[in-house]
């Protein structure tokens, strides 16, 4: 996607849209022009469900679930509204998880919990994909309530990630 400034200075995709072109950071922050960044994961990729969830653990356990969230993105947006709360908790989770590395205690466990309602709303979809939605509600709860105290520290997201069909200890 090309990207152009329109007179503002902003960045825009060729629909006019704002698209930001600066590099970003593992957690999806942006980075200064010029940065060497972590590649973006490409925008509208229609994956099937089991390559949406091998791609979304892999990006997990490399500690980048900002990028991770964008692959459940692509899936909710992509696949039948049946799924829909599905494909927008797993997104949920990942975020959540990005906003506590971040340092964002109280907007990680309020994205956890919102997250795990969610996903638990999708079992029917989640069910025929293997995911183990209950161990998931569990993690996300757990580290909610860890982020979410007063004495939070900022969790490393790689050693949190966790196995979406149950494969973690």
């Amino acid at each position: 996607m090309k990207r152009t400034a329109n007179d503002r200075g902003r960045d825009r995709d060729d629909e006019g849209r704002a698209r930001s072109s600066r590099p970003r950071d593992g957690l999806g922050r942006p980075l200064p022009y010029g940065a060497e960044g972590v590649p973006r994961q490409p925008e509208g990729v229609v994956r099937a469900p089991a390559e949406t969830l091998r791609e979304a653990q892999r990006l997990l356990d490399a500690g980048m679930p900002f990028h991770a969230h964008e692959v459940f993105e692509d899936a909710w947006k992509s696949g039948p509204a049946s799924e829909r709360d599905l494909w927008q908790g797993l997104a949920q989770l990942a975020v959540g998880l990005t906003h506590a590395a971040r340092g964002n205690a109280a907007g990680g466990a309020r994205l956890l919990r919102r997250g795990a309602d969610r996903l638990a709303a999708g079992r029917v979809a989640a069910d025929a994909y293997g995911i183990d939605v209950d161990g998931l509600v569990a993690w996300a709860r757990e580290l909610a309530g860890r982020a979410g105290a007063v004495d939070a520290a900022v969790v490393d997201a790689a050693a949190e990630a966790p196995g979406l069909r149950g494969d973690r200890p």
